[in-house]
């Protein structure tokens, strides 16, 4: 019996890696490269167990992950006026973000309430984004999945207003573990805001 072990480049393109000459080729006939999405449906129905998680992968259609530097989010953290926003200073907002999501825009956190915190704020779907569900507040007017893109628009945005809304960064369960009340500057360190 053949076995094909499919993973999932990109959302487009899939490649395919396989013990042994498969009778179902590409429409150009090779063995490896970009496979329609059917055929890797077929791939993972035929190996059960193992076919769900690779269904699973070829459903995913998130965002490439990113992962900021710290002095690549202090510039664009000082370009969107974060730096003393509401009396919290830019090692501040680098504090947070690292403790809530490692810096990863496509971080996601489900939490016991089934609800779940989005992106590089850890913004959370029941309160601040709308994830489809009417029960949700959606206080920032924004899509969830618009918070776990390279593009941190929306999520700084949001964030502003939890800041506003809450009067202050208590929101983040990070923030007050690791930056509240802390010597920040180390997190300064090594970068020149511009």
């Amino acid at each position: 019996m053949q076995v094909a072990h499919l993973s999932c480049q990109s959302p487009t393109k899939w490649s395919s890696v396989s013990s042994a000459d498969s009778p179902e080729k590409s429409a150009s006939g090779a063995g490896t490269g970009n496979l329609p999405f059917q055929f890797c449906l077929q791939q993972a129905l035929r190996m059960k167990a193992a076919g769900i998680l690779t269904l699973i992968g070829c459903l995913v259609t998130g965002a490439e992950s990113k992962i900021y530097t710290r002095c690549k989010l202090a510039k664009i953290f000082s370009r969107a006026s974060l730096d003393n926003y509401w009396g919290f200073s830019l090692g501040n907002w680098i504090c947070m973000a690292y403790y809530e999501s490692g810096y990863n825009t496509t971080a996601q956190r489900v939490l016991d309430d089934g609800s779940i915190d989005y992106g590089i704020f850890q913004i959370n779907s029941f309160t601040w984004c709308r994830r489809g569900k009417l029960r949700e507040n959606n206080h920032c007017h924004v899509a969830c999945s618009a918070l776990i893109t390279d593009d941190l628009t929306d999520a700084i945005i949001c964030a502003r207003k939890i800041v506003k809304e809450t009067q202050g960064m208590n929101y983040w369960q990070g923030w007050k573990k690791h930056c509240e009340g802390r010597d920040l500057s180390d997190w300064k360190k090594g970068w020149e805001v511009s």
